[in-house]
């Protein structure tokens, strides 16, 4: 009896990678068993019940999709990558507030690909991760959204816009404020600057920080308890990521308001 297509696609990882693995054109053998890393006797079998379902064909000594294999692995594709991204930080996941996502943003969560969690040590909660401040350091610019006060990121941030680094910064309203009335000098010397920009968001800003450059992506969510706010963080570096944490922050700057003139107290 035929496997049903989803348990033919699903059920099996090799047969699953090995439709992904073709998704770039034919491959032969000895490039399928290197990429899988198995032998071809435990690839042949699953090619053949691949075949037999009309989802691969092969071409002389080659193997390639079919018609309905592109279909298929352009559509199963998005969700392997969100599988994947949930199962690699599945507790990160499943304790942090999604809401802050915009929905449409959520759903392309999986062109995140290969997140990294940064967890701070209990004694030193407050300070910087050392990756973190070696890749700030080296960006060229840099999206920063902001939803609580974090002095050492903020005295980064400082630093590295004297040196030429431009940074765009999204302020909710109560670190807006913060930041113009308990730190008015560092806050005027960072309105002096051609390279900084400032916004204010409007209403309640939901995601604790995000942060892109051309070099990363991080971002760092609330817990579904806000009572505890762990300050982790999914720091990610493939260009999806960037591209997609891009749009984001200009999706949330379509709900704020640039700063153009230091704030009367």
């Amino acid at each position: 009896m035929k496997l049903e297509l989803i348990e033919l696609v699903f059920l099996s990882d090799k047969r699953k990678q090995l439709l992904l693995f073709l998704r770039s054109g034919p491959k032969n053998m000895d490039e399928i068993t290197e990429a899988l890393q198995a032998t071809s006797t435990s690839i042949l079998p699953q090619i053949k019940k691949l075949k037999d379902m009309s989802l691969v064909v092969q071409e002389d000594k080659s193997y390639t999709l079919s018609l309905i294999g592109k279909v298929l692995v352009e559509k199963m594709q998005p969700l392997v990558s969100t599988i994947e991204l949930f199962e690699n930080n599945f507790e990160y996941w499943s304790e942090k507030d999604l809401q802050g996502i915009p929905f449409s943003f959520r759903k392309k969560l999986g062109e995140l690909g290969k997140c990294k969690l940064i967890q701070p040590d209990l004694d030193r909660m407050f300070e910087l991760d050392p990756e973190v401040v070696e890749n700030l350091s080296s960006s060229s610019y840099v999206f920063e959204a902001i939803a609580y006060f974090h002095p050492p990121m903020i005295s980064l941030c400082q630093e590295l816009a004297k040196k030429g680094v431009k940074f765009t910064f999204l302020m909710s309203e109560s670190v807006f404020e913060r930041y113009y009335k308990d730190y008015m000098e560092d806050f005027q010397s960072m309105m002096a600057l051609e390279n900084v920009k400032f916004f204010r968001y409007s209403g309640e800003l939901k995601i604790a920080s995000l942060t892109v450059t051309d070099k990363f992506f991080m971002i760092s969510l609330f817990p579904k308890n806000q009572r505890h706010f762990d300050r982790e963080s999914l720091i990610c570096y493939e260009p999806s990521a960037l591209k997609l944490g891009t749009e984001l922050f200009n999706e949330l700057l379509l709900n704020s308001t640039q700063v153009t003139e230091i704030p009367q107290k």
